[in-house]
């Protein structure tokens, strides 16, 4: 599918934006999203969801807006359109996921050969790829190898806590850049998202996500709940009882 053609049939999607988004929780009805329908920004998995040797690491409603909070901080939000998955260092596309580009951008201050949603550089992607296997560089990939450096990081537990403190931020500090340590500042001397945003951009995204989930647990309860209906005959069905 051709890059601009994607955005183009989802620009509609796009008022959840940077800095907009904690402000919108209010004006929406309750059963509105305020997340892009059929992205991976509301992508979590049920509660029966396996997980296996191409999807290690299932992904809750903690863990995706960790995830969402992590492209929101590197610039790859994008209205939370899956178009963020094929952001390049500088703002640039990808002309394919099949791998990682392994392109240095250059800019005016800075050079990167970051990519994806969450901006692996090719050696942080190559470490991905031999600890847990995963194909190509699509967005299933990046979101399994992101929860792969949050768990090297040793903050897999304080994410599924479903709390964003400072403490956590700076865990990840030394793989996101954008990540603040805990005097406030880019582990790297990169710029920095304040603390104050991270977290309510976070603790929008969970209350959404947890929502969402339980949407979907009442919806197939429901389901579960509904008695068969009998198709056959009249006598058929008495005799079903």
């Amino acid at each position: 599918m051709a890059i601009s053609a994607f955005i183009g049939r989802q620009t509609l999607h796009a008022a959840v934006i940077v800095g907009v988004l904690p402000a919108l929780s209010s004006l929406f009805p309750a059963q509105a999203s305020l997340l892009p329908p059929a992205s991976r920004a509301q992508l979590i998995h049920t509660s029966d969801f396996q997980p296996s040797r191409a999807i290690p690491y299932v992904i809750t409603p903690e863990r995706r807006a960790m995830l969402n909070t992590i492209r929101f901080a590197e610039g790859t939000w994008k209205g939370g359109l899956d178009v963020g998955y094929w952001v390049m260092f500088g703002g640039g596309l990808m002309p394919s996921l099949d791998r990682h580009p392994n392109r240095v951008i250059y800019s005016s201050r800075y050079a990167s050969a970051a990519a994806g949603a969450y901006q692996f550089m090719p050696f942080t992607w190559n470490l991905v790829q031999r600890s847990i296997g995963v194909v190509g560089f699509g967005p299933a990939a990046q979101d399994q190898g992101a929860l792969f450096l949050i768990e090297r990081r040793k903050a897999l537990p304080l994410t599924d806590a479903g709390n964003l403190t400072p403490i956590l931020t700076a865990k990840l500090a030394p793989e996101w850049a954008s990540f603040p340590t805990l005097a406030g500042r880019s582990y790297y001397g990169q710029p920095v998202k304040k603390y104050a945003r991270l977290k309510s951009f976070y603790n929008v995204n969970l209350l959404e996500l947890r929502r969402l989930r339980d949407e979907k647990r009442a919806a197939l309860a429901n389901l579960k709940a509904e008695p068969e209906v009998c198709t056959g005959s009249r006598i058929e069905c008495a005799t079903q009882l």
